[in-house]
């Protein structure tokens, strides 16, 4: 009797981006598995449907899939993607394939919502099912006739992508379109609102104690220097993240409940939460915890000492706070007095952590990057949900 194969196929890499409203506040995640079109593409997804996790980890946010064709949408699949979770975004070369509408409309009448991702042709009518749109914005919005391009409001939620520039934003925005997925939190505008002198040097003094692992008083006299700090530190503990009986109203109390380590990594996160004076989320804060989160999981699956990942955690934290400073991150590794791994890889995209820092940016690394590092596909999977989820909640807490 011939012995069983087994699958031995990897499993899928998978690019996931945010999506957020006006007021940087995440709502989707767009999740995009590669795979050749046709029976490749259906067994990706599969995997991917198929594993336990995704849609628990990204809870509460929809899911957004983008799909060139709806024919790769078997029944087995569709019955892992629950329509009140999943919306698809189906390229308008559709459009073109009687065929094709159809399938796509019958989503529709499956409860599903659909967006129509890129812009139909001239003088195509198009069911009200599919006046939902997605659209690369990488290159600007389209050239209007007789004024500034505008998304049907009377449909919906439109969907931006590739929104790469605090101007583009705007744009997208002032156009209608309800979620937005992109960069343009890392490219500020240059007219936004930098920390006054003396706020960036009480903080880059706090990130210094706690680097060293200061003690709990020198912890608490910078922070009573600093009311947003303060406040948000207090709201946190109080929060539902917490479920305590008792409310917490010093900063002693709040350091003797979270205990140093956690009160450290809640520090490092909420340096981003600091109150924006048009009062919208910073932007920076949920991709400041997904970087933090998904190197201390990567260093955490590879076997990393507890003090290893606290490195990788913070590590993922600080590389954004030359864009939330506006300073150089030379400057601000130098008034930290980071342990070596940290710092070489915050400057130099360095060392093992460094290079790993690297593929977190990068969002989707080549399989060959991965291999590089003795990460394989499913830890990465892995290390993605576990951020993401982390993440979410930092956003909804903070």
């Amino acid at each position: 009797m011939p012995m069983a194969a087994f699958d031995t196929t990897p499993f899928p890499l998978v690019e996931m981006h945010a999506a957020a409203n006006a007021q940087n506040e995440w709502l989707a995640l767009i999740v995009r598995v590669g795979g050749a079109p046709g029976a490749a593409h259906a067994a990706a997804l599969q995997q991917v449907f198929g594993a336990p996790g995704l849609l628990t980890a990204i809870a509460p946010l929809d899911c957004i899939v983008p799909l060139a064709s709806p024919a790769v949408l078997t029944p087995s699949l569709l019955a892992l993607m629950p329509p009140n979770r999943v919306i698809f975004a189906i390229g308008a070369a559709v459009l073109a394939d009687e065929a094709l509408v159809k399938q796509t409309l019958a989503l529709h009448d499956q409860g599903y919502r659909v967006l129509l991702d890129g812009q139909a042709d001239d003088g195509v009518k198009l069911a009200p099912a599919l006046r939902a749109v997605a659209l690369d914005c990488g290159a600007g919005l389209p050239v209007a006739r007789g004024g500034k391009y505008q998304v049907l409001s009377l449909f919906g939620p439109h969907l931006a992508y590739r929104v790469d520039s605090a101007a583009r934003f705007a744009d997208c925005v002032e156009a209608g379109f309800e979620w937005l997925a992109g960069d343009w939190p890392l490219h500020p505008s240059p007219q936004a609102k930098a920390h006054d002198g003396t706020s960036r040097k009480r903080l880059l003094a706090l990130l210094g104690l706690l680097a060293r692992d200061a003690e709990s008083r020198e912890l608490e006299q910078l922070l009573k220097q600093d009311p947003a700090l303060s406040y948000h530190l207090l709201k946190l503990v109080n929060s539902a993240a917490f479920a305590l009986s008792t409310q917490i109203t010093s900063f002693g109390q709040a350091i003797n409940l979270l205990g140093r380590r956690q009160l450290q990594r809640w520090l490092q996160l909420l340096l981003y939460a600091r109150q924006q004076p048009d009062g919208m989320a910073n932007p920076l804060l949920p991709l400041a915890a997904l970087r933090a989160a998904q190197l201390e999981c990567l260093c955490k699956l590879q076997g990393g000492e507890r003090d290893q990942q606290d490195v990788a955690f913070m590590t993922g934290v600080f590389s954004l706070l030359d864009v939330l400073f506006g300073m150089s991150m030379e400057d601000i590794v130098g008034a930290l007095g980071l342990a070596p791994a940290a710092a070489e890889a915050l400057l130099l995209r360095e060392g093992r952590l460094g290079e790993q820092l690297r593929l977190v940016e990068q969002g989707l690394p080549a399989p060959a990057q991965l291999a590089a590092l003795g990460i394989d596909h499913t830890q990465w999977w892995q290390s993605q949900l576990h951020a993401y989820h982390w993440a979410i909640q930092v956003g909804r807490n903070l």
